[in-house]
């Protein structure tokens, strides 16, 4: 039996990068899934999935940061699936500019997705989650902002580093309610977003960008979004039974050199 046979999984921010990877993990797993995300090709990686996999999935187009419509999707999805077991509350965003300059617009987009998206996400699941007596969740937290940062990252730094004081709390007062709560907290990937951050750190040459990010990995490559993807089905699974409030470091050894230059290679 595959481990994630049969659980019904909401997936947040699953139309492309880190959460299309976890979606693909979820599949190859047996889960049910219930993707969601602001673009609309979320209905074009559901499909992909479904005809690669045969897995079960609905998504729908969700604007995490609208309380209202992620209620109404979570329903749908209960009406649909019967029950949920797993939120991977993934959605998040990452827009790059010097602190005096910050737009507040802009910062206050981040903490729209990257915090409230996933507060509306957990309230909105939790309930279902009490009532089929058990669930986890796994939030997608980052090593930018409780770890480490890379300047004209404050807004994106704030907001994820937040999610882990939310992780512990959540974990805490749902623990003996069978409910588990743990966050991921992922280095560098190549997907879309960090494509696109490469792109405003160096436009005449954005390559360079991830060249150098690998360079500084000791793993000298970045993640896959399907390398998450395993962290996050583990999390989900009841393999991690006994795991609740933690930030898991994902990142290619990435935070660990104290220098890049001293040593003995």
């Amino acid at each position: 039996m595959k481990k994630l046979e049969g659980k019904v999984a909401i997936i947040t921010g699953a139309a492309a990068g880190i959460g299309q990877g976890i979606a693909q993990v979820y599949a190859n797993y047996g889960a049910n899934l219930v993707l969601w995300d602001i673009n609309p090709q979320v209905e074009e990686t559901a499909q992909k999935l479904r005809q690669e996999t045969g897995a079960q999935i609905i998504s729908s187009v969700v604007d995490v940061a609208n309380k209202q419509e992620v209620l109404a999707a979570c329903q749908n999805a209960v009406d649909h699936f019967g029950r949920l077991d797993i939120i991977c509350a993934n959605a998040g965003v990452c827009r790059l500019a010097p602190f005096e300059e910050f737009p507040d617009e802009i910062r206050d987009f981040h903490i729209d997705v990257n915090i409230k998206g996933v507060w509306n996400t957990c309230q909105a699941a939790i309930p279902h989650l009490l009532a089929a007596g058990k669930g986890a969740i796994v939030i997608a937290s980052s090593v930018t902002g409780d770890l480490v940062a890379d300047a004209g990252e404050a807004a994106y730094a704030m907001t994820k580093a937040a999610l882990v004081g939310l992780t512990k709390c959540l974990a805490i007062e749902y623990a003996d309610r069978n409910i588990r709560v743990n966050c991921t907290q992922l280095g560098y990937a190549r997907t879309p977003m960090v494509e696109k951050m490469a792109q405003e750190s160096n436009p005449s040459n954005p390559e360079e960008v991830i060249q150098g990010i690998a360079a500084g990995v000791p793993m000298k490559r970045l993640a896959k979004p399907t390398d998450v993807g395993e962290l996050f089905a583990f999390l989900g699974s009841d393999e991690a039974s006994y795991l609740t409030g933690s930030q898991i470091v994902i990142d290619g050894g990435a935070t660990l050199p104290e220098t890049m230059t001293m040593g003995t290679h």
